[in-house]
Formats: C-alpha cells, sequence, structure tokens
C-alpha cells in the first residue's frame, strides 16, 4: 500500500490526464483482480448481489455486473434503484431497506405506466414488519399493482426486522391468497459477525448461531417464496460455506477496499480506490497566536515543524502518501485547505500529489465529480457517479 512507485507512477498518470484538484482515482487493474478474488472464494453457485450505494457508478456497476456474471443488485434508494433498473434491462433488485410506505406510493404515483410494470417485474421490496407489510399491501390495492416483496429478518444483528420465525409466519399468513403483493424471500443481514469479542464466542461461534438463526427463518417460509434468500456483506460474504441456507449473498465496499474493509476475510484483496489532492502551499508549522505556543507544542510532540496545505479536505479518508503525510488535531479539518505534518525531510512541494483512502466508498464516491479510471499506468477514462438525491 505504500509503494513509493506505485503513487508517484500514479501522480505522473494524473498529471498526463490534465488533473489540477481533488479527484477519486480507481485502479481498475486491482478491482478486477479483487472481483476475480472474491468470486474464487464464494460458495458455489451462491451468487454476489451488488450493492449499489457503496458502488453508485453505472459503469462501475455494469462492469461489475459483467465479470461477476451477475444481474442482482441490491438497493437503498428508489431514485438510484430507477436508475439501475433504467440502465441495465436484465437486472433484478432487491431493496436493503424498507422504503417509508409515503415515498414508494408516491415515486409508484408519478412514474409511467411502463416504469410501474418494470418495477413490480424486476424489484423486490424489503418489509420489516407486519405494520409495513400490511401499508405496503394497501398501496399496492389502491394503484391496482402486485408488488413483490423479502422479509428482513434479525439473525443476530438486532437492527430490526421480524425476530423470530413465528413472527415472520404470522405475517406472511396475514396476506395469505391476497393479490397485490407476495413474498418471495428473506434477507438477513449480519455485519456484526467480526466484532464479537473472544467471551462471547467470537466470529466463528456466532457465525454458527446466524447460520442456525437464518436456517430457521428459512424454514418458516412456504416453499413457493424460497427465490432470494440473502445474506452477507463485504466483510463476511466469503465466510460463508455449503452449509449455508443462503442462495446469494451481498457485496460492494469490499470490491474497492477502503479502510473499513481491510483485512480479515479481505486480506487477499487490494485496494483499489484513492483520494488525490494537489498541495497548495508547504509551511514551516506555526500556530495562530504567541509563537511560544508553537514551541510549546512542537516541544511536546502535539505539532510537526514541517507541513502541507491541501487543496480541499475533511474527507471520511486516512493519509496514505507520502507515508509520513499526518493529520494534526491542533489543526484539525478544513473542507478548505486542510492541514498534514510531514517530517522535516520530505521533499514534497507545491503542485505535488498527496493521496488519501476513502475509509468507505458509499457516499465518498459521489463527491469528486467524475471519477478517474487508473489501468496499466495511465488514466484511460472518467465515470460520472449518480446524483445523491
Amino acid at each position: 500500500m505504500t509503494d513509493h512507485r506505485y503513487f508517484t507512477t500514479l501522480a505522473v498518470a494524473l498529471r498526463q490526464a490534465g488533473c489540477a484538484q481533488p479527484a477519486l482515482v480507481i485502479d481498475l487493474d486491482r478491482l478486477d483482480a479483487n472481483i476475480d478474488r472474491v468470486k474464487a472464494g464464494l460458495v458455489p453457485g451462491r451468487p454476489i448481489r451488488i450493492v449499489d450505494k457503496s458502488l453508485p457508478i453505472l459503469p462501475l456497476i455494469g462492469h461489475l455486473m459483467q465479470r461477476l456474471g451477475t444481474t442482482r443488485i441490491m438497493s437503498f434508494h428508489l431514485p438510484i434503484a430507477q436508475a439501475v433498473l433504467e440502465a441495465f434491462a436484465d437486472a433484478d433488485i432487491l431493496f436493503g431497506k424498507p422504503m417509508p410506505a409515503a415515498g414508494l406510493r408516491q415515486a409508484l404515483s408519478v412514474w409511467t405506466e411502463a416504469q410501474r410494470a418494470d418495477f413490480c417485474r424486476r424489484a423486490v421490496l424489503l418489509v420489516d414488519s407486519a405494520e409495513r407489510l400490511a401499508a405496503y399491501a394497501g398501496i399496492a390495492a389502491e394503484l391496482g399493482l402486485s408488488l413483490r416483496f423479502a422479509a428482513e429478518i434479525d439473525v443476530g444483528m438486532h437492527r430490526g426486522g421480524f425476530s423470530s420465525p413465528a413472527a415472520l409466519a404470522e405475517a406472511l399468513q396475514s396476506v395469505d391468497g391476497q393479490p397485490h403483493i407476495r413474498c418471495v424471500g428473506v434477507m438477513g443481514y449480519e455485519a456484526h459477525l467480526p466484532k464479537i469479542p473472544g467471551f462471547a464466542g467470537g466470529p466463528s461461534g456466532e457465525q454458527a448461531k446466524v447460520t442456525a438463526r437464518f436456517a430457521a427463518f428459512v424454514e418458516a417460509l412456504p416453499a413457493d417464496c424460497r427465490t432470494i434468500l440473502n445474506t452477507g456483506g463485504s466483510n463476511t460474504a466469503l465466510g460463508y460455506g455449503a452449509e449455508t441456507s443462503a442462495n446469494e449473498f451481498s457485496m460492494g465496499s469490499g470490491f474497492l477496499v477502503p479502510t473499513d474493509f481491510e483485512g480479515g476475510a479481505l486480506a487477499a484483496l487490494s485496494p483499489a480506490v484513492f483520494i488525490a489532492t494537489p498541495v497548495l502551499k508547504i509551511v514551516d508549522a506555526r500556530l495562530p497566536g504567541p509563537d511560544i505556543l508553537t514551541r510549546i507544542m512542537q516541544w511536546l510532540g502535539k505539532l510537526p515543524r514541517r507541513g502541507c496545505f491541501t487543496y480541499g479536505g475533511k474527507w471520511m479518508a486516512r493519509p496514505v502518501f507520502p507515508t509520513d503525510l499526518r493529520e494534526n488535531a491542533l489543526w484539525g479539518s478544513s473542507s478548505n485547505q486542510q492541514f498534514f505534518g510531514l517530517s522535516d525531510d520530505n521533499p514534497l512541494k507545491a503542485d505535488d500529489f498527496v493521496f488519501l483512502r476513502p475509509t468507505q466508498s458509499e457516499a465518498v464516491l459521489q463527491q469528486f465529480g467524475p471519477v478517474l479510471l487508473y489501468r496499466d499506468g495511465k488514466i484511460i477514462d472518467r465515470w460520472q457517479p449518480l446524483p445523491t438525491g
């Protein structure tokens, strides 16, 4: 990650491409290698459902669909779901969180008849409670539509959803035989798995419990309601074996490996997304106020003697190159010009690039305008992210 040659070569490519402002860069060579490693590590016959909120760029989603050989998308926002449906005629969508009933009704009311029909045919809503199921059923009946849903099930994360197979069975019974809404599966998210401490059984002990809970929920489903049996996330999808009842796994951020998604099951993957930003100023570090304050803070090790101010900042990201680039608590963060400390002998100069790794890909990918694509030592293309609204 701290390879001097890698980042100096990337900096040259950015300059050759005319980049002179903060930019987000995706390394396609690394991304493709990550995709291939994920494919090799999956349970055979269990496809990936691509999480669009973590990869909100239509060409990026299309690239992943093609290389993974999947048409399955998990969506979290109605406008983005609609954009995905319009861009990919073969995509099918499972929502990763429940939509407010009022928002669903509004969208279905303003869409064209063709858009509504396409949504009903290719999108599956997520239902977390009997109350939401009743609300969705009412909307479907009111608008004369046939909606499909999967049930959100609590397999141990305790972020909502049906708390027991019995509660799920009771909810399904309430809409049994209704022509406007039907269940096609379940979704059980378990991002808590890697964080369970040893005294509570550790990740492996919790995974066995999650697998058993998931299986119990599946058993509560009628046989014709088991099309989508979804679990997993970037940090957990590769940890399952053939014993799981799930028939697909979700993954998004892990393909790009931001800092919150490194190590563990993703240890073999390489970071494939970076923020590059030019240096505006190289300075002898000084704090506002009397000089004695600066000298005291430097003596205490709280302030470096040398530093730089960058073009922009305050991103959800951590500095990675130069390797001695450090955030400073005394100066804090700034979205205009951010201060970073440097070692005394760092040769960095104004207009050079520094690099940071996003902590996550969600939202960050939408902050920089067109995303730069890096392959074989060159910037080869630009992809426009989807809008946030």
